[in-house]
């Protein structure tokens, strides 16, 4: 695939992949009785909403380099508004995101199997695929603050056991260090692919997704 081509397909489907995560998170968020995400703008599909700095350089240096990595402007929510526990609710909110994620690569695996699609679109439902299955794994990694954090915690709740609560409690204590062990895990997977711990970690569910959803 030509590289300014991969570059501007991986650039838009990233852009409207993270949106739409961001947005289930803030309309699941909403449906859960907090307000926060409606009154702050975030239920929307409108990408400006959801873009974050930083990850937006993320997104376009990653196209660049080949790969599809990025994040969106966090919502905030208030969990205490939550009809449920605020870890479910958390937990819920934070699942969202990756559903949404998993269900956009399932819509393009069937326009896939489905379609006979010209070449520029079969490259562009290709790459929906891989980037969104990408960003729902790498984001259930149970590390603040990625999702599967809060959905590590609420599941640990729920079970409703004394080790289970402490744990939580351990793991909720942890969050200042969870940016930090994720740029490591990063810094480590690039430096030391022999190692790759984040390949380790997601890289042989991708692999059986992709096959899955792509019928190899």
């Amino acid at each position: 695939m030509d590289t300014v081509l991969s570059f501007l397909l991986s650039l838009a489907v990233l852009v409207i992949s993270i949106a739409i995560h961001e947005f289930s998170h803030a309309i699941t968020a909403d449906r859960l009785g907090d307000s926060t995400p409606r009154r702050q703008g975030r239920i929307t599909l409108n990408p400006l909403a959801h873009l974050d700095p930083l990850g937006t350089l993320m997104i376009v240096m990653s196209s660049l380099a080949g790969f599809g990595i990025g994040w969106g402007k966090p919502v905030q929510v208030n969990p205490r508004a939550f009809r449920t526990t605020p870890r479910a609710g958390m937990g819920i909110v934070a699942v969202a995101g990756p559903v949404s994620n998993v269900l956009l690569a399932l819509i393009g695996a069937i326009l896939l199997r489905a379609l006979s699609l010209p070449d520029l679109a079969l490259q562009f439902v290709f790459l929906w695929i891989v980037i969104n299955l990408a960003l729902a794994l790498f984001n259930m990694i149970p590390v603040f603050p990625l999702d599967g954090y809060n959905v590590f915690i609420a599941l640990l709740d729920s079970l409703r056991q004394g080790w289970s609560r402490q744990l939580a409690d351990l793991w909720q204590r942890q969050t200042q260090y969870g940016a930090l062990f994720l740029m490591l895990l990063i810094v480590i997977d690039w430096q030391l692919p022999a190692i790759s711990p984040l390949k380790w970690l997601f890289g042989a569910p991708f692999q059986r997704l992709l096959a899955l959803f792509l019928g190899w």
